[in-house]
This record gives C-alpha cells, sequence and structure tokens, in this order.
C-alpha cells in the first residue's frame, strides 16, 4: 500500500471551523489559522490474515500483544514501542507497519505507506501429534497458513512435514493440547541504527527512564547505550528534549 491523497487548505479550515461549535466559542466568532507544518507517525496493526499461532505476543520485549486464542487474533495494545520486532517474526505477515506523513502548506497533503519489513529465519524441527489427545477436531488444520495440515473424520491429524513452516498455529489453537513442535527461529534483524549526539545531550536521564528493556543510562556526562539490550524501539529518540537520540532505518530498508 502506498496513497497519497491531497485536501484543499480551505476545506480543512472549514472543518476546523465546523468542529469549533462544540466548543466555548461559535463558529461564528472563531477563524482559524493552520499554519504550515509536518507530521510523521507510525503505526503497527494486525490484518485478519493473522493464523493464530502467537509467535508475535511471545517475541514481544514489552508485551504489548494481547494473549490470542481461536476465537481472537492478536491486538496490538497501547503500550507498543513499534520496534517491529512482531512484523519481523509474523510467519504469514499479517502485522503491518503502516508510516504516515501529514504536510500542510498551501495545500494539505497525506500519504500513507506500507513499511517492507524483512522477515526473521523460521524453520520447523520436529513436529509431533499425541494419538492418545487428539480428538479429529480440525481446528489445527483450519489455521495452516500452508494447508500442511488434514483431519479425517475419526482419525489424529495428519502433517505433511515438508509443508510446515513451524509457525505453531496448530499448536496454540488444539483444544486438547495435542501438537508439540520444535522450531529454529532466527535473530532479530537489524534495520535501524540508534545516534547518540553526546554533545547536544543535557544529561537530563529522561531517556534512562523512559527505556522500557534497561538499554540505555547516563554514566558521568556521557549517554552509554547497551546494544544487546536495545530493541530499537522509539521511545528515547521521541521522548528526548533536545534531540540528542535520533533513530534512523538503514540504507536498503523502507
Amino acid at each position: 500500500m502506498d496513497i497519497t491523497f491531497k485536501k484543499n487548505k480551505k476545506d480543512l479550515e472549514g472543518e476546523v471551523m465546523v468542529k469549533s461549535m462544540d466548543m466555548e466559542h461559535s463558529a461564528e466568532d472563531f477563524k482559524p489559522e493552520i499554519e504550515s507544518c509536518a507530521l510523521e507517525q507510525k503505526y503497527i496493526t494486525i490484518s485478519p490474515e493473522c493464523v493464530r499461532c502467537n509467535l508475535c505476543a511471545e517475541e514481544c520485549p514489552v508485551d504489548a500483544i494481547a494473549p490470542i486464542e481461536s476465537n481472537r487474533q492478536a491486538k496490538i495494545l497501547d503500550n507498543c514501542v513499534k520496534c517491529e520486532i512482531c512484523a519481523q517474526t509474523c510467519p504469514v505477515r499479517a502485522v503491518k507497519v503502516i508510516k504516515s506523513t501529514s504536510d500542510v502548506d498551501e495545500g494539505v497533503q497525506y500519504h500513507i505507506k506500507d513499511l517492507k519489513i524483512p522477515h526473521r529465519k523460521l524453520r520447523m524441527k520436529d513436529i509431533q501429534v499425541d494419538e492418545d489427545k487428539c480428538k479429529s477436531q480440525g481446528i489445527c488444520a483450519k489455521f495452516c497458513p500452508t494447508g500442511a495440515i488434514t483431519v479425517e473424520k475419526g482419525k489424529i491429524a495428519q502433517i505433511d512435514r515438508d509443508a510446515c513452516i513451524g509457525c505453531g498455529a496448530c499448536v496454540n489453537v488444539c483444544p486438547e493440547e495435542a501438537i508439540t513442535l520444535e522450531r529454529d527461529l532466527g535473530p532479530v534483524i537489524k534495520t535501524k541504527e540508534l545516534l547518540i549526539d553526546q554533545e547536544a545531550c543535557v544529561q537530563c536521564e529522561v531517556c534512562e527512564e523512559n527505556c522500557p528493556v534497561e538499554a540505555i543510562k547516563l554514566e558521568g556526562d556521557e549517554v552509554v547505550l547497551s546494544e544487546d539490550k536495545c530493541i530499537l524501539c522509539e521511545v528515547c529518540s521521541t521522548k528526548c528534549p533536545v534531540g540528542a537520540l535520533k533513530l534512523e532505518r538503514l540504507p536498503n530498508e523502507s
């Protein structure tokens, strides 16, 4: 998805005037003055293609994804820090990272774009069905994204090991807990870099106080980053009051 649409600035002013009717001032004595500005935001959302594998929730470093059930897909919670690990982990690319930019000058322009997030390695190492537990309900086959599972009436689930990708959807939705899985999940791919301007830093400790994984701290008059802990989220860079921290996407990434 890559969409751009425009709006006349006068139309925007008219919308503001209409909304002003709900304020203390009436539209008659309120005249909006919209100055030039630009706003960039990023959203993470989950599409209906979610297969209930629960990998995104398991891998989220800040527990910002609600537990998944067969009748409820994954859901991003308000404490999301936009590290994008869930998008890298989802085996069916149901987690979308959307960049939105709004520019107001002579006119108003909105641009919405899906960011292309690289995918972590995911492989099935071993998968087994317990014939004593399997009740042939077929829920596992319903959610398998590759059609690797077939369930005949009265028989245990059969898994095509060549087609299985090791996502674990079947394991997560099976009400009898009849399926066990061993998978190989690769490391998170570095797509961003946190730049630190030591000269601009005012030692306010806001970054250290707000880091969700305790990856950044102030030692003397210098900001020290633990790259092993850092999840490259947007917390410290957006909260730094002097712009001493800047998160940049690496080349060749969207």
